[in-house]
């Protein structure tokens, strides 16, 4: 259904890529559970021929999502895939090619490290620069792609998506923004300049952990084409039950996205408190370092703090003497998790470097829990 932009984003999550009402008919259709369809005569112009190309399922959430990411506008399309870095890679790798460049962050998201290195196999040019103050800006010269992460994983720096989108343009670089933080609704990098939107849906979109997820939105057929092309050559398809899941999840994202982040808000507070936390992040806090940026962009900061215990050891007996924040990777999820980031190898961090995912559980009882811990592991 297009969407109403006199709508708030409580009553467009709800309605966001549902078919028109039916007499009897179930507001969201069940999952389309099939891998072919009756196709009788020429294939030109099916909408559905088989299973790895499209499904009704997916179509559903693709208006959704599209929606969502570019509101109003009819040129918008999402294409849905069956993990985040399936949908980052769609990206990456259909767009660039020997001879190229392409700019990364330095702090994104581990496992683009191991996609530039795919990249460098493949003769592209591999420029990094840190998400902080816009450094991409030094490295755009003579790139095809900018690929952006604000705000980054897992330390929560933001830089000026419409600043550093112009300055690529002007150089004839396309602009991809990672938006799995943010989700749709904190930010929308396509009315900033972007020319791709691409998130996790695995984190906050879908927020029960219990889907994986991605997608890539975009205004321009002539982007959308070769992204559709590469989910279906390498088959990276999701699932239609996963895709209506997530479908029936987005329901929830407002009310979801909008406690998290009060919660995260509160416990970033109560965590620079202690005297044993250091550096502290989360773009909502006023004195942050990225929240002057954030502010200009973003319609709310996210679910994620960052902040660093004394060491390994402290971190871990932190970790365990959690009541209510369960130990796992990921984020975005409506129960709480944490983890120590350096336990995986892949980021730039201290050793006591602590990413927690803020749930939608009572605030007074995280900042509650949080200190309880901080306590049990500093005695």
């Amino acid at each position: 259904m297009a969407d109403d932009l006199r709508d708030g984003d409580g009553t467009r999550v709800v309605r966001a890529g549902l078919p028109a009402e039916e007499p009897y008919a179930p507001p969201l259709p069940g999952p389309a559970l099939t891998a072919h369809y009756h196709l009788p005569g020429d294939v030109a112009g099916a909408p559905y021929a088989y299973g790895r190309d499209a499904n009704p399922t997916w179509t559903a959430l693709e208006r959704a999502v599209a929606e969502l990411e570019a509101p109003g506008d009819p040129a918008a399309t999402a294409t849905v895939f069956a993990s985040g870095m399936a949908a980052i890679s769609a990206v990456l790798l259909s767009r660039v090619g020997p001879g190229d460049a392409v700019v990364l962050p330095s702090d994104g998201y581990n496992l683009l490290a191991s996609v530039g290195e795919r990249l460098r196999g493949w003769g592209v040019e591999v420029r990094t620069a840190p998400t902080a103050g816009d450094a991409q800006l030094g490295v755009l010269d003579g790139a095809a792609l900018l690929w952006l992460e604000t705000p980054s994983n897992p330390g929560l720096d933001v830089c000026d998506i419409r600043r550093l989108a112009d300055a690529a343009h002007e150089r004839g670089a396309l602009v991809a923004v990672d938006n799995t933080l943010a989700t749709p609704l904190g930010q929308r990098p396509l009315a900033l300049g972007a020319d791709y939107a691409v998130a996790s849906g695995t984190k906050a979109l879908t927020g029960h952990g219990d889907v994986l997820l991605g997608y890539v939105v975009c205004r321009d057929e002539e982007l959308a084409e070769p992204v559709r092309l590469w989910r279906k050559t390498v088959g990276a398809i999701p699932g239609p039950m996963e895709s209506w899941l997530a479908h029936r999840s987005l329901a929830t994202l407002e009310l979801r996205t909008a406690r998290q982040a009060a919660n995260a808000l509160a416990v970033a507070e109560a965590l620079r408190e202690h005297p044993g936390v250091s550096d502290v992040r989360h773009p909502g806090l006023p004195d942050d370092p990225a929240h002057e940026a954030a502010a200009r962009q973003m319609r709310r900061f996210g679910c994620v703090v960052s902040f660093t215990l004394p060491d390994k050891g402290f971190a871990e007996r932190f970790l365990a003497a959690l009541r209510l924040v369960g130990e796992a990777t990921s984020f975005g999820g409506v129960r709480s998790t944490a983890e120590r980031r350096g336990r995986w190898g892949g980021d730039a961090v201290p050793e006591g470097f602590v990413r927690l995912s803020v749930g939608v559980e009572d605030a007074a009882d995280l900042v509650a829990d949080v200190r309880a811990a901080l306590e049990r592991a500093t005695g």
